[in-house]
């Protein structure tokens, strides 16, 4: 398997996004050793900002290794914005629909074609208070066992500084200047898992592997420890609408 070219459009969206992300923000950036010269393979994200994208996007770009991201369906409808992301190869997501499978089928297919696909597991903004990563989706491990690709875990943070997610008012705080850090790590082993019955025991288990590689990353970016017990958005809003029906009882 050989690497992916990196193509017009995908000069064309550095050529736009560069210059405003190395004027505005400055950069730390570690384990570029880690991804992988040639062949297919993952890289798993944690989310915690709208603008974090465009700041792994360049971190990975200048690897060599262009990523194919999972983006909203929607947005593939967006002037301009959609003409970008079909030029550069994202994956449209048809969140909800009998189109979904499609999204997945698609990753594999590019990582077994030799190409990077990039996870954001969670599947959208962390809700975590601290902003550390959520309970994962098991997506990314089912085409990791699928696959048998490595899959490289990636923690970044300082883009939800100038973007934090969810903000009543959603400004961008540029000034003072951020930095965007983002530290790859070394493949997560998920050899135990391979030739086992993809379950959903099994997956999340891998599932699990995969994210607490991507916490303890962020724990050395962020020079602290995460929960102990990774933040449930699914607990969280069954406890708000048990606490909703309590009030409503009242």
């Amino acid at each position: 398997m050989s690497r992916r070219r990196i193509g017009f459009w995908y000069r064309l969206a550095a050529v736009i996004a560069k210059p405003p992300l190395l004027l505005l923000f400055k950069r730390d950036w570690r384990g570029m050793e880690h991804i992988p010269a040639e062949g297919g393979f993952i890289t798993a994200i944690n989310h915690n900002s709208y603008l974090d994208m465009f700041s792994y996007g360049h971190f990975q770009y200048n690897t060599g290794r262009v990523p194919r991201f999972l983006a909203k369906a929607a947005l593939f409808k967006a002037p301009g914005v959609g003409l970008m992301l079909r030029g550069t190869g994202q994956i449209p997501v048809f969140r909800e629909s009998s189109n979904a499978v499609g999204a997945f089928r698609a990753a594999v297919d590019a990582v077994q074609r030799g190409e990077c696909v990039a996870f954001y597991p969670e599947g959208t903004l962390t809700r975590e208070p601290g902003q550390w990563p959520m309970t994962a989706k098991t997506g990314v491990a089912r085409a990791a066992l699928q696959t048998k690709a490595p899959v490289i875990p990636v923690a970044q943070w300082g883009a939800n500084l100038a973007m934090p997610p969810y903000a009543k008012e959603n400004k961008v705080r540029l000034f003072p200047r951020k930095t965007l850090q983002v530290l790859a790590g070394p493949p997560v082993d998920l050899t135990r898992f391979y030739g086992q019955d993809p379950t959903p025991e099994v997956l999340r288990a891998a599932t699990e592997e995969i994210m607490a590689a991507i916490t303890a990353l962020l724990e050395e970016i962020r020079g602290e420890k995460a929960p102990e017990k990774p933040y449930d958005l699914r607990e969280a809003r069954a406890e708000q609408r048990r606490k909703t029906a309590g009030e409503e009882v009242k």
